[in-house]
């Protein structure tokens, strides 16, 4: 692939936090996006994207030496005088590997030293990145602004205004105040990893009731004008082993979960307190926002905003008509923004100006190499449909409608944290015990947690509560299915949905055609392609290896289709012996009350 466009060739970069990523632009135009976890198998890899820059150029024809700018995500001195004034009495019990973080020139040093680049480097704010990462690829030529994370360098919550080519941040709510946070400590509360855990507390919310609202609502008080503050007396911000005090635990009248312990109601019931409280905060943002922006359009970013269920309500519940959310809402998405404000700086212009129509960013595997690294790995049993897509689509929708679960690698990597059809684990959504067989044996995880369906989206209507396309996953709306959906539909009949079209998705919504024409349903369960706890996959070795460790029923590499009952002898006894098991989070008590 060559750079399409004439212009500035700018590379974003996100790093030093976590989920590390890179974007190049060339002459205003998004050519290439990706994570560095995805190449280093290292989850929310937070080193500076070495390998995912190496990807993004090669994907965009492109050398080092063709980059006229180097946008970074953040400012690190503004980072580094928040985290001194954080965690600087703690420094000398931490290790001298601690004061490693604090380097405000090691994003400038690692971009020379690292990624070899000597030209000029911008400095881009946090908050601006996350912004721009919205409006510059929204479309909309105005719009308010809404950017919602656990804290840049110092803001935690921004409203910006942007217009045509121009975007200004007009105020901001700092740090240690933060709905990121807040929502973060109670996931920590429950057991969870945070920056990992809070999208099980969405799951797990609609399993309970909001009787812990009230006390929740005593952490965070939100103001008539639609700005907040925490009561910091609940709060340790520089804790390791927890963001409460012992006033949160006194307050909620719960003790701290356990991590893989068993789940109980109550923990259930404070996962629909904390998501009901995040949601009304949210709501108020958005209010402040229109007072601050009168524009019929919202923009939306940070980590807070990929929070599906509460931007379902800002959908129908806030002043806005049309709301458009970055499918990389969180930091990997920085690095878009980032770059999208360098070339702003640099030229005078507006990036391209059109709606982001996709987010498969990544680089494809050609089919040939995929061959050639099939028999190397020592298997001659797979089906090769080389030339023979519709053959191809008939074989993989009769496994599918067969019950099989099928992992499914094609064409260009998804962006952002959600598989949209390139990498993704496929399965029929009308199977009674698929979700959870799913959940226990293929993804190894809790077994509350909800799937995604992936509708062909002129049939969406149909099937669930949307009158919008929803093409990245981004809210949850009603099952109104006449189809019985027990996969994908979860325990408020809600479902995350993806509406998938042939110009985005090409063999994907072409797949799902195949599936409707044989079953009479036009959706397919999608989710990402790996085990709990590890990166999505990305080259076929990565699939094959997820494939041996889980119970795929069908692999199916761009053109060829691996049945298990055709792997090796050798292969399929390496799995019986190895594959992991995990048993489900949600104690028999949860299932009975549903």
């Amino acid at each position: 692939m060559t750079a399409p466009l004439e212009g500035p060739v700018i590379v974003g970069i996100s790093a030093h936090f976590h989920d590390s990523a890179c974007a190049v632009m060339v002459g205003g135009r998004l050519i290439a996006a990706a994570h560095e976890e995805r190449f280093t198998r290292r989850k929310q890899d937070p080193g500076i994207p070495r390998e995912a820059l190496r990807h993004c150029l090669r994907e965009a024809g492109l050398t080092i030496a063709d980059v006229d700018c180097i946008a970074y995500y953040e400012d690190p001195a503004k980072k580094l005088d928040r985290q001194l004034w954080t965690a600087l009495p703690d420094v000398p019990e931490t290790g001298p590997h601690a004061l490693f973080r604090f380097d405000a020139d090691r994003p400038r040093r690692e971009i020379r030293e690292v990624l070899g680049f000597d030209g000029p480097v911008e400095i881009v704010e946090h908050h601006l990145s996350h912004a721009a990462s919205a409006y510059y690829f929204s479309g909309f030529e105005d719009s308010a602004v809404l950017t919602v994370d656990a804290v840049g360098e110092w803001a935690t919550t921004t409203w910006g205004r942007g217009t045509g080519a121009d975007l200004d941040l007009l105020d901001e709510v700092e740090f240690p105040h933060s709905l990121g946070l807040l929502y973060s400590t109670i996931t920590g509360h429950l057991g969870f990893e945070v920056n990992e855990g809070e999208y099980k507390v969405m799951g797990l919310a609609p399993y309970g009731v909001p009787r812990y609202a009230d006390r929740v609502r005593e952490l965070i008080d939100v103001t008539a004008d639609g700005k907040f503050s925490l009561d910091l007396s609940y709060f340790d911000f520089r804790n390791p082993a927890g963001m409460g005090s012992e006033r949160l635990a006194e307050l909620l009248g719960l003790p701290p979960r356990m991590p893989e312990s068993e789940i109980e109601q109550a923990h259930c019931d404070l996962a629909r307190s904390i998501q009901t409280v995040t949601e009304e905060t949210l709501l108020a943002l958005a209010h402040r926002a229109r007072r601050l922006v009168p524009s019929d359009n919202l923009c939306m970013a940070g980590g807070v905003a990929l929070n599906v269920v509460a931007v379902r309500r800002i959908v129908e519940e806030g002043p806005f008509r049309d709301v458009f959310v970055q499918p990389a809402a969180g930091d990997a998405g920085g690095s878009l923004g980032a770059a999208a404000v360098a070339h702003r700086r640099l030229t005078g212009q507006r990036p391209s100006s059109e709606r982001m129509r996709t987010a498969l960013l990544g680089g494809a595997v050609p089919p040939s190499d995929v061959a050639r690294k099939l028999r190397a790995a020592g298997t001659d049993g797979f089906l090769d449909f080389t030339d023979r897509e519709p053959e191809l689509l008939a074989a993989v929708a009769e496994r599918l409608a067969a019950g099989k679960v099928i992992g499914w690698v094609h064409g260009r990597m998804e962006f952002g944290p959600r598989a949209l059809g390139g990498r993704s684990i496929l399965a029929d959504p009308r199977g009674a015990d698929t979700r959870d067989r799913i959940n226990a044996s293929v993804k190894m995880r809790e077994g509350f947690r909800p799937f995604a369906p992936a509708v062909l989206a002129e049939r969406a209507a149909e099937h669930f509560r949307l009158d919008h396309e929803s093409p990245f996953m981004l809210e949850t709306c009603e099952v109104v299915s006449p189809l019985d959906l027990p996969a994908i539909t979860h325990v408020d009949r809600s479902a995350r949905v993806q509406t998938v079209t042939e110009e985005a998705n090409g063999r994907f919504y072409r797949l799902i055609k195949a599936f409707d024409e044989r079953t009479g349903c036009p959706i397919l369960l999608n989710t990402s392609f790996n085990l709990r706890g590890e990166p999505i996959v990305w080259t076929p070795e990565d699939a094959l290896l997820c494939f041996l460790r889980s119970a795929i029923d069908c692999l199916v590499l761009e053109d060829f289709v691996i049945d298990r009952e055709a792997l090796p002898e050798v292969w399929r006894t390496w799995f019986e012996n190895t594959r992991p098991s995990r048993g489900s989070a949600v104690s028999d008590t949860v299932y009975t009350l549903l």
